[in-house]
């Protein structure tokens, strides 16, 4: 009988010891922490405006944060749609993207959210060389290139037209919009395929100095100006659910926001190290001088004029409904900024 007992009492210490280690994992798990490797995969576009999220990986910001217990693994792809698509499917947890497709996305699934602001500015309009477009008013009649329908230059530039009156020819107006890699763009101007560009940095530098296209629109000029957002921070739910990823992540980015403001030209020079690492192609120094000068590294978000974008991607067409009540999450950054 005694015997008994004692087998009894250690296989409840052993069951209890169990149960206690599940708790312990799940709750690590809950946090990202656990003693397993976690994994957290992080998506950009290689661009300059996306060079808070390049000096994070530079810099070691992100291994600093999330510690040696979690593995980064990093997504580039070439345009919103792709990046919330990506999301969408798991393949990207977290990372840098224009607001628009994000809107776009979360009207259909309430499931993405704008957790932090990462660049204003940074795009402008360039026209062609012999469109005799000088003026917002020059562009009636005219073809005008964008990255892709429904990225944040297009909602930029239907924002310009609207302050002149003009709509785009999808919307009954006389403005037609094409949408175009930015890469493409230059060969667009030599061709007089298009009349002009609303683009972001470096290229519209490179339209500037490569095609002989002449600036309409600066890039405080342009739609909102600087308050413009270019690039913002979004994550998935899921991820949000970690909120210790989360935190760390959003703690890496201030890292990487604040060092670009106190070092830009060291900031440039990793810029163009990881970008040609990641092209195979060498950006001058003067072109990501003049972009940067273009731009405001921020993790600020103006949430009016993210509305604002939501209602004109709703009239056009775009979205179904301009309701983006709670897409915008900043709790958690104002947790880390504290």
């Amino acid at each position: 009988m005694l015997k008994k007992s004692f087998f009894a009492l250690i296989l409840s210490v052993l069951l209890i010891g169990i149960v206690s280690g599940c708790t312990q994992t799940s709750s690590n798990d809950e946090e990202g922490k656990g003693s397993g490797k976690k994994s957290v995969k992080i998506g950009y576009f290689p661009n300059l405006t996306h060079s808070a999220t390049i000096i994070a990986l530079e810099k070691g910001f992100f291994e600093e944060e999330f510690g040696k217990d979690v593995k980064i693994e990093t997504k580039t792809v070439a345009n919103g749609g792709l990046f919330m698509e990506a999301m969408a499917t798991n393949a990207i947890d977290v990372g840098t993207v224009g607001p628009g497709p994000l809107l776009n996305f979360y009207v259909k699934n309430p499931e993405y959210h704008l957790i932090s602001g990462a660049v204003n500015g940074g795009a402008v309009l360039v026209a062609s060389e012999g469109s005799k477009v000088t003026d917002l008013k020059d562009l009636d009649g005219k073809k005008v290139a964008i990255p892709v329908i429904g990225s944040t230059q297009d909602v930029m530039l239907r924002k310009a037209l609207q302050d002149v009156d003009l709509k785009p020819t999808t919307n009954g107006g006389t403005v037609e919009l094409y949408a175009a890699a930015p890469a493409d763009t230059t060969a667009l101007f030599v061709q007089k395929s298009v009349d002009a560009a609303a683009t972001q940095e470096p290229w519209g530098y490179v339209l500037e100095n490569q095609a002989k296209g002449k600036l309409v629109l600066d890039w405080d000029q342009f739609a909102w100006g600087k308050d413009s957002p270019n690039t913002v921070v979004a994550a998935s739910q899921k991820f949000l659910d970690k909120k210790g990823l989360a935190a760390s992540y959003l703690k890496a980015h201030e890292k990487a926001v604040k060092f670009i403001q106190d070092n830009p030209e060291e900031s440039q020079e990793l810029v163009i190290k990881h970008l040609k690492e990641l092209t195979g192609k060498e950006l001058s120094k003067e072109e990501v001088a003049s972009a940067f000068s273009r731009l405001e590294v921020t993790t600020e978000v103006n949430e009016q004029v993210i509305q604002e974008m939501a209602d004109i991607s709703k009239e056009a067409g775009y979205i179904p409904t301009s309701d983006i009540k709670g897409m915008i999450d900043l709790s958690i950054l104002e947790e880390v900024s504290k």
